[in-house]
């Protein structure tokens, strides 16, 4: 499997808020693992809250016992959720720390998804048709979903950053689920928003669809959110399954 993992702080934050995590090798009785968190709460909080959720998604999935990749994944998310919880209870500084997160794992060839918030999970199709996978957890996107703005509109980018759903936030995370089976030549992008709300979904596609190595496409992804503002964290995670760890159906 190969893969390109990295965050970048952007051009304008002074600190890293976003905390990733990328592993072609077993951990636990999962076969691989990609994770990208964007914390808030303040730079303390926020960098707090994605690097403990991460962190405790590793650590529980090394522990877990079970074998479903679902299960494993919301187990450790439950977990992670309980224990930041306790930590923003123990420090008020802490207090309103909270981090989207997005989670996959390729098994057998599926591909097994988790989000919460608004970091995302897209598929690149045949090599060259991009696929947004999991839904962002936003205020905008329900506005959107009923009809009341449209996406993209003035309205829309100035409330892009309410998000209705994060890890830390409720006593219990509620995150969606997504199986999908990959096909020879997909390629899975994870990235934080400070990519997807500097870089339209076409370009992505375009970049994604070029002959080059992840490292060198991944790398591109993070210059292109520089080079059209940077005005948050940018954290890029792209996979490109080997042809035995795909579907051929």
């Amino acid at each position: 499997m190969n893969f390109f993992a990295g965050t970048d702080t952007g051009k304008v934050r002074k600190e890293n808020e976003d905390h990733i995590f990328a592993s072609g090798s077993p951990v636990g009785p999962l076969q691989n693992l990609f994770l990208v968190a964007d914390g808030m709460g303040g730079y303390q909080g926020g960098e707090y809250a994605s690097r403990y959720v991460v962190e405790h998604l590793v650590r529980e999935i090394q522990n877990s016992q079970k074998t479903n990749p679902v299960s494993i994944l919301n187990d450790a998310i439950q977990e992670a959720n309980r224990g930041l919880r306790e930590e923003a209870h123990r420090n008020r500084e802490f207090a309103e720390m909270g981090t989207t997160l997005v989670a996959a794992t390729v098994e057998d060839g599926t591909l097994y998804i988790a989000n919460i918030g608004d970091s995302r999970l897209y598929l690149l199709e045949d090599g060259i048709t991009l696929r947004q996978i999991t839904r962002d957890h936003s205020w905008v996107e329900e506005m959107v979903a009923d009809g009341k703005i449209q996406r993209n509109s003035a309205s829309y980018w100035a409330k892009k950053n309410i998000i209705t759903r994060a890890v830390g936030i409720e006593e219990t995370a509620t995150a969606d689920f997504f199986e999908t089976d990959l096909k020879p030549g997909e390629r899975i992008l994870l990235c934080s928003d400070g990519l997807s709300n500097m870089v339209e979904d076409a370009e992505i596609q375009e970049i994604l669809s070029r002959p080059e190595s992840v490292e060198v496409l991944g790398q591109e992804l993070i210059e292109k959110g520089k080079e059209y503002g940077g005005r948050d964290n940018i954290s890029v995670i792209l996979v490109e399954p080997e042809p035995d760890e795909v579907s051929v159906c």
